[in-house]
C-alpha cells in the first residue's frame, strides 16, 4: 500500500507519496550512476507528417548522423527510415593509448500512409540533422464515399 500523508496541516489535500521519484538524484552525490545512464545515445528518430490532396510531406529529425548512413525504403504505402552512427574517440599520451571509446548506434522507423505512395516520383533530402521527404500520392486509387442509408 502506498504512503498517504499530508501536504499540510493548514489544508486539508492529502498527496500520495512515491520514494523512487528521483532516484537517479540519489546516485548523483554518491559517485554512482544508473547502469542507463552510462551508454551511449542512439540516435531518434522524431517526425511530423503532413498531407495534402497529392502528396505527404515527412520531416524526420535525426541530429548526429551522417547522410549516407540515413536510408528510406517505400514500399506501396509503407515507409521505412533506419538511421546508424558510428563514432571512435581515441585519447593518446604519448605511445601508450590511454583511453579509448568506441560507439555505434541505430534508429528504425517505420509507418504505414492510408494512400499508396508513387515511388518513382518521390524525393528525399537530407541537410543538417534534418530529413524531408515528399511522397507523392499514387493517382487513380480514391476512396469512394458511401452514403449511410
Amino acid at each position: 500500500m502506498a504512503n498517504i500523508m499530508r501536504r499540510s496541516p493548514l489544508f486539508s489535500d492529502i498527496t500520495r507519496s512515491d520514494p523512487f521519484y528521483n532516484i537517479e538524484d540519489w546516485f548523483k552525490n554518491f559517485g554512482m550512476r544508473p547502469f542507463s545512464m552510462e551508454m551511449e545515445n542512439a540516435p531518434t528518430i522524431k517526425m511530423d507528417l503532413t498531407e495534402n490532396d497529392t502528396a505527404y510531406t515527412v520531416r524526420a529529425e535525426i541530429p548526429g548522423v551522417k547522410k549516407e548512413d540515413v536510408k528510406v525504403q517505400i514500399d506501396g504505402n509503407l515507409v521505412s527510415i533506419s538511421a546508424e552512427t558510428k563514432g571512435e574517440k581515441e585519447e593518446k599520451e604519448g605511445e601508450r593509448v590511454i583511453c579509448r571509446e568506441c560507439h555505434q548506434g541505430s534508429a528504425y522507423r517505420s509507418f504505414t500512409l492510408s494512400s499508396e505512395v508513387d515511388e518513382t516520383k518521390a524525393e528525399a533530402k537530407y541537410e543538417n540533422g534534418t530529413l524531408v521527404l515528399t511522397l507523392p500520392k499514387k493517382s487513380g486509387k480514391t476512396a469512394k464515399r458511401i452514403e449511410v442509408k
